[in-house]
């Protein structure tokens, strides 16, 4: 696991700034793939998932190793991984970005939510979707899949480095959904590109607002003139930014 745990005021940052944003603040510090591609909300949730990554690693089945019997075992990986997610923590599965069959089904992500899981995300797709949309718990898949998982995919290790929609996830990363997609933010630049940002996405609203009143971006976006910066000042008072 990280020597950077999450903490706290970070958490409440990141549940308030987007994805987008935070794809952004990361470009600068010259990281271009921690967007996880091609997955996206089972349902809006209209509220940030955010947490610590603990993963779960398949790989491609092979026939003799993957009976429905393989799911009596109590040590199997994928049984294994929903019991073990500590609390507060995003599962994040590298299903091989196959939604062919499902990465787990309503059953197994109800208990994860139970046991106090922060979301799960699957570069796959889920079975049973049209329940774990209901869920109070984020999660994120390709689409849904009904074939269990034992057809094409073996869930082979747990918390370990892995790949999920060509995103590079380390156990202990910060992930960061919200009702777009997900980024993952390496755990030891957490704080700096929470703070970041927060005064990015308050540059953001700002923005926003004289573009809705008819301002042009043209010099505003970025700020390259002065007295745009000095308006967001004068904004930033007002409205307690």
């Amino acid at each position: 696991m990280t020597d950077h745990p999450l903490k706290p005021e970070t958490k409440q940052k990141l549940e308030h700034v987007s994805v987008a944003t935070l794809a952004t603040a990361l470009y600068k510090r010259g990281l271009r793939h921690q967007v996880i591609q091609d997955v996206r909300p089972i349902s809006q949730k209209g509220k940030n998932m955010v947490g610590p990554a603990f993963t779960l690693r398949y790989m491609p089945a092979r026939e003799d190793r993957n009976q429905l019997v393989e799911f009596r075992n109590p040590e199997h990986p994928q049984r294994k991984a929903i019991e073990d997610c500590p609390p507060g923590h995003v599962m994040v599965m590298d299903s091989r970005k196959s939604a062919y069959a499902a990465s787990a089904g309503d059953i197994l992500i109800t208990r994860l939510m139970m046991r106090g899981g922060a979301g799960v995300v699957t570069d796959g797709g889920f079975r049973d979707a049209m329940n774990i949309a209901k869920l109070d718990m984020p999660a994120y898949h390709n689409r849904p899949s009904s074939p269990t998982n034992l057809t094409t995919n073996e869930a082979i290790a747990i918390n370990e480095p892995i790949g999920c929609g060509d995103a590079p996830v380390f156990p202990g990363d910060i992930v960061v959904g919200d009702d777009d997609s997900i980024i993952i933010i390496p755990a030891h630049l957490a704080d700096e590109v929470a703070d970041e940002a927060i005064e990015m996405t308050a540059y953001e609203d700002f923005a926003l607002e004289q573009v809705q009143n008819g301002a042009t971006i043209i010099g505003l976006y970025p700020a390259t003139k002065e007295e745009n910066l000095e308006k967001f000042a004068a904004w930033r008072k007002q409205n307690n930014r």
